[in-house]
C-alpha cells in the first residue's frame, strides 16, 4: 500500500462511498446517451452542493461513487441526483414508477487504506463483469486520473497526492497500484445484495434489545422510534425485516427512520455552523 510523500495529509472526513442501483435490479443506463446524462447531471449536482468526486463507476444497472461532502448533505445531494435522471429516463423511455431501488447505500470511507482499496475495487467493476479492462473502459473516473480525458467531474487532486506530489509520478504510481490485484480486500458492505435473513435479523435485534423485538411497540413512541432508527443501521437489515419482527406495517418502519434520518442530518448540518 503506497504512502503518502507529505507530512500532514487531509484528514479523511465525511467521505461516503456511494452505491446506487436500478429496481429489480433492471438497467438504469440503455445507451450511451444515458450514461452522459447521468454524468451531466453528477457535475450539475456537484455545481450545485459544492462536493467533490473521487471515483466513479457506471455499470448497466448500478453507480459507484465515492464523494467528499463538505457540508453534510448528502440525502440532498443523491435526492436531486436519483430525481433528475429518473425523471429523464421515464420520459425517455415512456416509463412510470421508480428507477432506483429504495434508498442509496453509504458507507463511510475514513481511512486512507479504505480509501486506497475503492480505487481498485470501482475502477475494477468492467473488468470484473468481463466487459473490458479497467484502462479501456470509458464510463469511469480512471480516465481523469492517466490524464486520458477530463470530464469535469473528478477531483483528482487528493488522490493523486497520497502517492506522490509530483503529479507525473504520481500518475505512473497510481496506474502501477491500479493494475495490481487486491485479493484479501473484501467488505460485504459493498454487496449490493446483502440482506439478513429472518433468522439472523431476530438474533441482531435480540442482541442488541437484550430482549424480544416485539415488545418495542410497548415503548413510548420516541423511545420506540429511537430504537427503530438505530436497529435500521445494522448492517443487512431493511424495513421488511423490522416490521415483521415489530408487527407493524412497513410503510410506517419507513416513515419512521426517514424522519429520524432527516433530524439527525438537521442536526449535524446545525452543529457544523455554529
Amino acid at each position: 500500500m503506497p504512502r503518502v510523500a507529505r507530512v500532514n495529509i487531509k484528514t479523511i472526513t465525511n467521505t461516503y462511498h456511494i452505491i446506487i442501483r436500478g429496481v429489480n435490479k433492471q438497467d438504469i443506463f440503455l445507451d450511451e446517451c444515458d450514461k452522459l446524462k447521468f454524468l451531466k447531471e453528477l457535475k450539475l449536482t456537484k455545481d450545485k452542493f459544492n462536493f467533490e468526486v473521487y471515483l466513479y463507476v457506471l455499470m448497466d444497472n448500478h453507480v459507484h461513487l465515492t464523494i467528499c461532502d463538505k457540508n453534510d448533505e448528502i440525502s440532498k445531494i443523491m435526492h436531486r441526483l436519483c430525481t433528475s435522471y429518473a425523471m429523464y429516463f421515464n420520459k425517455k423511455y415512456d416509463r412510470v414508477g421508480h428507477l432506483f431501488q429504495n434508498r442509496f447505500k453509504s458507507i463511510c470511507v475514513d481511512t486512507e487504506s479504505y480509501l486506497l482499496s475503492l480505487i481498485r475495487y470501482i475502477h475494477g467493476n468492467p473488468q470484473k463483469a468481463g466487459i473490458c479492462s479497467t484502462t479501456d473502459y470509458r464510463w469511469s473516473s480512471y480516465q481523469d486520473y492517466i490524464g486520458k480525458t477530463y470530464s469535469g467531474i473528478t477531483d483528482v487532486d487528493f488522490i493523486l497526492e497520497l502517492f506522490d506530489m509530483d503529479r507525473k509520478k504520481a500518475i505512473e504510481k497510481f496506474e502501477r497500484f491500479s493494475k495490481k490485484a487486491d485479493p484479501d480486500f473484501y467488505d460485504s458492505r459493498l454487496e449490493l445484495d446483502y440482506v439478513l435473513t429472518d433468522n439472523q435479523a431476530d438474533k441482531a435485534m435480540r442482541a442488541y434489545l437484550h430482549d424480544n423485538p416485539s415488545k418495542i411497540k410497548k415503548y413510548n413512541t420516541k423511545a420506540r422510534n429511537e430504537i427503530i432508527y438505530n436497529i435500521s443501521k445494522i448492517q443487512g437489515m431493511n424495513s421488511k425485516l423490522i416490521a415483521k419482527a415489530l408487527e407493524m406495517s412497513e410503510r410506517n418502519i419507513q416513515r419512521i427512520i426517514k424522519e429520524a434520518r432527516d433530524k439527525e442530518e438537521n442536526s449535524l448540518h446545525k452543529a457544523k455552523n455554529n
